[in-house]
């Protein structure tokens, strides 16, 4: 009975890879991972910081078109109070953004720390994938 269950040989029942080809298959996958993870990163960094050079010129030119005198909202042009009050909610919008990409920032910084924790053996690995970028 143990010869039909075996194939005619006991050492051909189960075949599994060698502990390097393992390592290797393991580490192919965790810098998959890795690799993902650095590149949510870098493109948020890179929305950040572009919205930011962009939010920070839209507010110092609303700045400029606000005034400088206390009472000057009493007299401002209609067309001119409904233009602060857009390019008000859009840096409302712009800030909101900003909030939530440095909230992402940290999260994916997050999960690059928890994928070097649980994977030790593949530091190396995680951390080529920083150096590549």
């Amino acid at each position: 009975m143990f010869k039909s269950l075996s194939g005619g040989r006991f050492g051909d029942v189960l075949k599994v890879r060698s502990s390097g080809r393992n390592f290797q298959t393991d580490a192919a996958r965790i810098g998959s991972i890795a690799r993902s993870i650095e590149t949510a990163l870098q493109t948020s960094r890179i929305e950040l910081n572009g919205l930011n050079r962009r939010l920070n010129d839209v507010i110092a030119r609303t700045a400029v078109t606000i005034g400088n005198d206390t009472d000057e909202y009493l007299d401002r042009e209609p067309t001119n109070t409904g233009l602060q009050n857009r390019l008000n909610r859009e840096i409302a919008d712009g800030e909101q953004r900003l909030r939530e990409l440095e909230t992402n920032i940290d999260h994916f910084n997050s999960l690059k720390a928890v994928l070097a924790t649980r994977f030790p053996d593949h530091a190396d690995t995680i951390a080529a994938v920083e150096h590549q970028r």
